[in-house]
């Protein structure tokens, strides 16, 4: 059954988002998809522990048992693993937020539908990252396009639809350039097997069609990871879907197209290519710092605290996507530790929100006043987070701060180095905003003595704190996910990378 894991891990969310629509029941509903997730969970977990075993390796499963590369191959290292158990974990622990509780789960008497849309997402977020065919990405990605589009249209905002229509245009327009752009691969290739593909390419890659090709499949991605400047799509989406699909999508959606991009670049088109004949890092590494200052300035002028998380996402992004373009073994470290980190806390930080909206029925920063002494448990939540977006030293946020450092020092970009320092501080800022509000200004009835105190429910407190503990103990801890992101670094970039990167495992 356990070589089964990497089929399974596709097949049960899927099977599982159709059965949603026949159990009318609310409370069955989000205790079948729940344990849906947590199965996913489990099976990730058992896949990275086989493939990071030196003794075992990467795991290449046949569907079918069809010969490659005539079938379609699931093959699953260290690199995708590792995003399984990031989209599967952040899963289980979303799921079961807010159980119990009306209006955490779209709109009331359709639960049935929010959750099969949601495990439809998750379906297709595992499919990208797993499935060794360059065809298959296309569709699995637009399974998660699709099932993020309804989601986001069912928050209760009038905005919400619209934000859903905006990102439907931009998703829509990603996909098309990553279609022709497998096209083209396919044109020169005859293949659509990802490891096939590697081997064939090389003595054909800086053909014109090669370079076309690298060009659409780079452009479509970089629209769904929402690099700048094309990530126009992301604040509406994030600040308007409901409080699940935010801290949902927050987490995983954009970690997914970052392996995509990664994925591309090393394994399909190699490093030498990208690097030196087209020059990737000259274009990518100016529009990351870019958007590590654009998102973060942008986040400081926010009224509303999900608006203020969304504009933060994009800086975030920066910072992984400058893990990429630095070109070297530690840069690239960071950028993958940080798709766990930043999934961590920008996850919990959502559900904080999720967790004040509840108590408060309002997401904006003003209406923060003197929750601290309100709800103290949802904001020590909240200046954990905060303090991880920062990169406070004891958190996850420091840790791929450290790295993405580090590879700039040692690639001689010291301005970069310095830059990455500085967008931090801005980070400071932001996250001041809330707290000055929620610490220092009062809120109503404190004054007279009739405030109390309106902590969020447990079923939505456990979930945050859960998130916030990890971005504690893997900031002090990091032997498993610096170590898996060595491993993933190193899978993808292989014997050619580290020679063209310089850097050793």
């Amino acid at each position: 059954m356990r070589e089964h894991f990497p089929a399974l891990l596709i097949v049960v969310p899927l099977i599982a988002a159709p059965i949603c629509l026949f159990i009318r029941n609310k409370s069955a509903v989000r205790i079948f998809a729940m344990l849906v997730a947590w199965a996913c969970l489990y099976l990730a977990w058992n896949i990275l522990g086989v493939v990071t075993d030196p003794l075992q390796g990467p795991i290449n499963y046949a569907m079918g048992n069809w010969p490659m590369p005539m079938g379609i191959e699931l093959r699953i290292d260290a690199a995708n693993a590792f995003v399984l158990l990031i989209v599967s974990g952040i899963a289980a622990v979303v799921m079961p937020f807010g159980v119990g509780h009306p209006g955490l789960a779209g709109p009331e008497g359709r639960q049935h539908l929010f959750y099969a849309a949601l495990l439809l997402c998750m379906t297709g977020l595992l499919g990208i990252a797993i499935t060794g065919d360059l065809f298959n990405v296309f569709v699995f990605l637009e399974i998660t396009s699709l099932s993020s589009y309804t989601l986001i249209a069912l928050g209760d905002h009038r905005r919400a639809k619209m934000a859903a229509y905006t990102y439907l245009i931009m998703g829509t327009i990603g996909g098309t350039f990553l279609l022709v752009g497998i096209g083209f691969v396919f044109a020169i290739t005859g293949s659509l097997n990802m490891a096939d593909i590697a081997d064939r390419l090389p003595a054909i890659v800086a053909t014109r069609t090669g370079i076309v090709a690298f060009g659409f499949i780079a452009v479509g991605t970089a629209i769904k990871l929402a690099v700048f400047p094309l990530y126009q799509w992301l604040p509406n989406a994030y600040s308007f879907a409901p409080t699940k699909v935010s801290a949902f999508l927050s987490a995983t959606a954009t970690k997914v197209s970052y392996y995509v991009l990664a994925r591309a670049i090393f394994t399909i088109f190699g490093a030498a290519f990208v690097f030196n004949t087209i020059g990737l890092d000259t274009i990518l590494l100016p529009l990351s710092v870019i958007a590590m200052f654009v998102g973060s300035i942008a986040a400081i002028y926010q009224t509303d605290i999900k608006r203020l998380l969304a504009y933060s996402s994009v800086a975030q992004i920066g910072y992984m996507t400058l893990g990429l373009s630095l070109v070297h073994m530690d840069g690239l470290t960071g950028g993958f530790v940080h798709l766990f980190n930043h999934a961590v806390m920008k996850c919990g930080l959502f559900l904080v929100v999720g967790c004040v909206a509840y108590r408060i029925g309002s997401t904006q920063i003003d209406d923060m006043r003197g929750l601290m002494r309100k709800m103290p448990l949802t904001m020590w939540a909240f200046v954990i987070g905060g303090l991880s977006l920062i990169g406070v030293p004891g958190t996850v946020g420091f840790v791929s701060k450290w790295y993405l450092v580090q590879g700039a020092l040692k690639t001689g970009n010291n301005l970069v180095a310095a830059l990455i320092l500085l967008s931090s501080l801005l980070a400071v800022f932001y996250v001041w905003k809330v707290v000055e509000v929620a610490v220092f200004q009062k809120a109503d009835g404190e004054e007279d003595g009739t405030m109390e105190k309106s902590e969020a429910p447990l079923s939505m407190l456990l979930p945050t704190w859960v998130l916030m503990i990890a971005a504690i103990y893997f900031g002090l801890s990091t032997d498993v996910t610096v170590g898996v992101a060595k491993t993933a670094a190193a899978a993808l970039m292989g014997d050619t990378g580290l020679a063209i990167l310089g850097g050793t495992p």
